[in-house]
């Protein structure tokens, strides 16, 4: 059975570029017989909103959605630190102590670092710390936990995925460097509790925005180190302003609940984003991108 997922971060409304990934996965499943869960990927503290929550389900509804099921990763801490333990276990996860300024520093100071997908990659200043000053600053000092990724990739040798855009991908996550799997403050970090949780739903298709294409490098390394089966994945292309800039919640893309208050029709509203959804030729970076406003 094909299951699919749509999973937002309570931490502002949902845009354009949201409805559209959502409905690709509603769609996909609805048209297999499948399963579509709604994920609220609620454990930033610091930034999801209950309010949130409230306007995500009405936009969701609005654009004539129905979901099997409704989950909240704040739920499901004990399972992210399950999978923390496992790894730890393995030996392939150190406490950073480090401040973004600290790091920033060391990458300023290292005139060779190397850039990763999404900038350069932590240096690895807390890697070789002593194990006895470990166990004594984890005990006073706030720490997040990284992933030896040098270590977890020799431990399970070449791995692939499949991307229904690209085609077969072979995995390549040492680029993005020791990234964090647990935050100073979150009990996982999006790269953990995703892989964990699209396994435990049983996500038989991942869909989701361009932009997270090479965080999948991640996910399927995580996958093989805690035996976890590999969804099919599809990267669409993301959605872009009149400007060419691609929709952002940061940037002040115009949010759904703007067109629902102003009394439009949701179902309607779906529908035009539907006829924009050829997904044209095989994926290439940079990023497809469909201009202009519904």
């Amino acid at each position: 059975m094909i299951v699919t997922r749509f999973a937002p971060s309570p931490t502002g409304g949902l845009h354009r570029g949201h409805a559209w990934s959502a409905i690709l996965a509603h769609d996909r499943a609805r048209d297999a017989g499948g399963r579509f869960i709604l994920r609220i990927e609620d454990i930033d503290g610091n930034r999801s909103r209950p309010e949130h929550v409230d306007t995500i389900l009405a936009d969701l509804k609005w654009l004539g959605l129905h979901w099997d099921a409704l989950s909240f990763q704040s739920a499901r801490l004990e399972a992210y630190r399950a999978a923390l333990d496992r790894l730890a276990g393995m030996g392939l996860l150190y406490p950073c102590f480090c401040t973004r300024a600290d790091i920033a520093r060391e990458v300023a100071a290292s005139l060779s670092a190397p850039h990763g997908p999404d900038g350069p990659p932590y240096p690895g200043t807390c890697r070789a710390i002593p194990a006895a000053e470990r166990a004594q600053r984890i005990r006073h000092e706030a720490h997040a936990w990284r992933i030896d990724m040098d270590a977890a990739v020799a431990r399970v040798g070449p791995l692939t995925w499949t991307d229904e855009r690209a085609g077969a991908i072979v995995a390549n996550p040492a680029p993005s460097g020791d990234v964090v799997l647990a935050r100073k403050d979150a009990p996982a970090s999006y790269h953990l509790a995703v892989t964990v949780d699209d396994a435990a739903q049983g996500v038989s298709h991942v869909i989701r925005g361009a932009d997270l294409f090479v965080a999948t490098h991640i996910h399927r390394l995580l996958q093989a180190l805690l035996d976890l089966p590999t969804p099919a994945y599809h990267h669409h292309p993301l959605l872009a302003d009149a400007h060419g800039k691609r929709l952002a919640k940061r940037d002040g893309a115009p949010m759904l609940a703007r067109y629902r208050l102003a009394g439009e029709d949701g179902c309607a509203f779906a529908a035009r984003l539907r006829t924009d959804m050829g997904l044209g030729p095989p994926l290439a970076l940079p990023v497809e991108t469909i201009k202009g406003d519904s």
